[in-house]
Parts: C-alpha cells; structure tokens; sequence
C-alpha cells in the first residue's frame, strides 16, 4: 500500500462497519484484516443473508457490496436513502463452476453432462446466483433439462452449503461459483468450456449515513489497489 494511503488514515477514527453477503465474505475479511494491519483503521465485515444483517447495517453501516451487481442495486431500490449511489466501485468479476463429488465420479465436463438423466443438482436461486443457471445454459432444450434435474432451489448459498455439506448422498453437482470451491474442503471443481460460464460483479458502496466517509473510501481506494486485488484472486476472483 502506497505511503499515501498510510499518511492518510484518520487518528481517531471509529471502526468502519462492512455488510454484505457470505459469498465475498473470506476475501473482504481479508482485505479488512491487512488493510487494519497497514493503516490502524479497524474494519468489522459482517456477512450473511441480508434480513440477518440489515436492522443493525441501518444503524451503523459505512459501507455494503454485493455478491453481484444486480445484488446491490435490489438493496438499493428496496430501501431508498440507505446506499449512497454516487460512491458505488464496481470491484472484481468471479466467474461460474460447478462443484462435483471428490474424484468427480459423474465425469461431469459441460452442462449436457448435468441434463443427463438421474442428475441431482442444487440450486441457489438468490444470493447473487438468479437466473445463473439459465445465463449459462443458453438453449431452452438444455435449461429445461436441467431444471428437471434440480432437485432443490434454495435462496441462499449458506443454505445450499449446508445441504452440501449435509447430505452429499442426496446431490452430484451444484452449479456456483469457483471461488466456492476453496471453502468447501473435499469438493471437486469443473471449469465448463468458456461459452458455458458467466461472470458476475461484486460492488461496494457508502452508505448516506456514515460518517467516516474519509476513512471508507480509503478502505475501498484499498479494494482497488494491487494488494486487494491479490487477495480477491487468491479467493477465486479474477
């Protein structure tokens, strides 16, 4: 980090209080954590479904991202005066995979290999994953097929984590995230052909009641910085 972003923290500043959802949460926490080690400015990420969070983010919130563009934006919309548009950064894209059993005994290679019959898949409709599985698939033959083969929809990925976790007798294949695949020890990951994957966004904005505007924007100017960006790639991000 540039010696002018140290010359720049606040002496007496408060901590910083971060929301957003649990799929970015690894790779913030660990911004927040080097970026308190370099500057001395304290960061708290707080992360989870959104109804979890937000009566406590509406009182002491300086910043929310969002687990894909449209994520922060539906925050946005649904309770006007609390994000501070102007202050939005797009930050780093992270692209879909699809996690399989160890040793991946289905041979799964391309979404046709999902649409076979007696495929169990799980599906996050939510949590930054809407309409993902359809974006990837393409032909209404294949989102069809595939559809058959959900065999859960849930809303949350802490709630298809659980599930995975869980039950392992009971799905094959969960179409998600890559950076997913780290934080779930003994999953296999299948990076499908490059026509098959899609990438989604991860914002941040202030929110209009902070008042440590100074030292929030700091923090993302830190996001932005080389150094973030490594910690973000490490986590499966681009």
């Amino acid at each position: 980090m540039s010696p002018a972003l140290l010359a720049a923290a606040p002496a007496a500043a408060q901590t910083l209080h971060v929301y957003g959802p649990g799929g970015p949460a690894t790779a913030m926490k660990e911004c927040a954590a080097a970026f308190t080690k370099q500057t001395g400015l304290d960061v708290a990420v707080t992360a989870g479904p959104e109804p979890k969070w937000l009566a406590q983010a509406q009182q002491d919130a300086d910043l929310v991202y969002g687990g894909a563009e449209y994520m922060l934006t539906q925050t946005a919309l649904a309770h006007p005066g609390f994000i501070d548009e102007a202050s939005r950064t797009s930050l780093y894209a992270r692209e879909s995979a699809v996690l399989v059993r160890p040793g991946n005994p289905l041979h799964i290679k391309r979404l046709e290999d999902l649409a076979r019959p007696g495929v169990r898949l799980l599906d996050v409709n939510g949590a930054g994953q809407m309409g993902m599985t359809e974006d990837m698939a393409r032909s209404s033959a294949l989102i069809s097929n595939l559809q058959h083969n959900t065999k859960t929809s849930v809303k949350t990925s802490a709630e298809a984590v659980a599930l995975w976790q869980q039950k392992p007798q009971d799905y094959d294949a969960w179409i998600t995230y890559a950076s997913w695949q780290p934080r779930l020890p003994g999953s296999a990951l299948v990076r499908l052909p490059r026509d098959q994957r899609v990438s989604r966004g991860t914002p941040i904005a202030l929110t209009q009641r902070t008042t440590q505007a100074a030292a929030a924007r700091q923090f993302v100017a830190f996001l932005q910085s080389a150094d973030g960006h490594a910690i973000f790639r490490r986590n499966g991000w681009e």
